[in-house]
């Protein structure tokens, strides 16, 4: 062949059909007369060339991409999450572009912006929340379908997670029944599940008639939780101490910070008279059972998260409705007793 063919413009010249028609085969090629269709099927033997996936979904009226946004790529929970999500896109004849937003809300509008010229179909958005740009959101959930995962941007937006109220009243029972009452250790406020964790917590106390004891934390807002759990019990145990010997942390990975602080000062944790400190998380991080000691605490199904949002993605897709009325699945999570408290 005398010239490469890299473009859609190239393989036209080539097979000798207008751009147009090219592009009405690689978006349906049931749309097409069978003598035409043949020779572009042909052609492409011929040449071996591929069009750009990208280029075809622009000229689709609906393309077969899905965006998903994340704030960290390395967090097993999203982790889990994207790969059920991508599973399941996968088999419904849709491509799962992931990107993540490092914790970064100006990250979070740039993979908006490339998932925009990307024409995707719809989204499933992790936000940041409380650092998010709600306007950018907003306008594109004006324009495609969006699910919101992990922590809802506000009230009112599709949302698929766990039931904070519910795993927190069923941790905080736990723990006051077996021991001293729980103080809380909040996790940064990078999202909405910090404010919203630490309400349930609160709610729950109270409903057993108990002081809740929020601990004094410096406000960092940063992803690296185990680190600040660790900084954060270090400086609390080398001064007054927690206010109770039962530590419930935001989350699993603040409780392995809080664990490692422990060691460090020879405090032993577990359930029992000879222990120091009781320390429970939530999640169920991956490693949580690993631990030493392994961690009590609740667990958040990421499977039928990931399993909900992308079959309600899709559902919304299929309607081609942006503004479909938003639905709210909250699942509740379940208590795994281990050897921390």
């Amino acid at each position: 062949m005398a010239k490469t063919i890299k473009t859609m413009e190239d393989f036209s010249a080539f097979v000798g059909l207008s751009r147009t028609t090219v592009s009405k085969y690689f978006n349906d090629p049931g749309s097409v007369r069978q003598n035409t269709r043949s020779a572009i099927e042909a052609a492409l033997k011929e040449s071996d060339f591929r069009p750009s996936m990208f280029a075809v979904n622009l000229n689709r009226r609906r393309s077969n991409i899905l965006g998903v946004i994340i704030p960290s790529s390395t967090d097993p929970f999203y982790m889990a999450l994207t790969r059920r999500i991508e599973l399941i896109a996968n088999e419904a004849g849709f491509l799962a572009f992931v990107l993540s937003s490092d914790g970064r809300a100006e990250m979070e509008d740039q993979a908006i912006r490339t998932f925009r010229s990307m024409n995707i179909a719809g989204a499933i958005i992790a936000p940041l929340g409380v650092r998010s740009h709600h306007r950018v959101l907003a306008e594109l959930g004006s324009s495609i379908p969006l699910i919101y995962v992990d922590s809802p941007l506000d009230e009112t937006s599709s949302f698929v997670g766990t039931d904070n109220r519910q795993s927190f009243r069923l941790i905080v029972d736990y723990l006051c029944r077996s021991g001293e009452p729980p103080c809380y250790f909040a996790m940064p406020l990078v999202n909405n599940n910090a404010s919203a964790r630490q309400k349930a917590y609160v709610e729950a106390m109270q409903q057993l008639g108990m002081p809740p004891l929020i601990v004094p934390v410096e406000d960092v807002r940063s992803w690296d939780f185990e680190k600040f759990g660790f900084d954060e019990a270090l400086r609390i145990l080398k001064g007054e101490g927690f206010p109770t010997r039962t530590v419930l942390c935001a989350n699993d990975r603040v409780a392995f910070g809080v664990l490692g602080a422990a060691y460090q000062l020879g405090l032993k944790v577990g359930h029992g008279a000879d222990c120091d400190l009781r320390v429970a998380g939530h999640d169920d991080h991956p490693l949580s059972r690993y631990a030493c000691p392994p961690i009590t605490t609740v667990a958040q199904n990421y499977n039928e998260i990931g399993r909900l949002a992308i079959e309600l993605l899709l559902q919304r897709v299929d309607e081609e409705s942006a503004t479909a009325k938003p639905g709210r699945i909250l699942l509740n999570a379940e208590l795994m007793l281990r050897s921390s408290a």
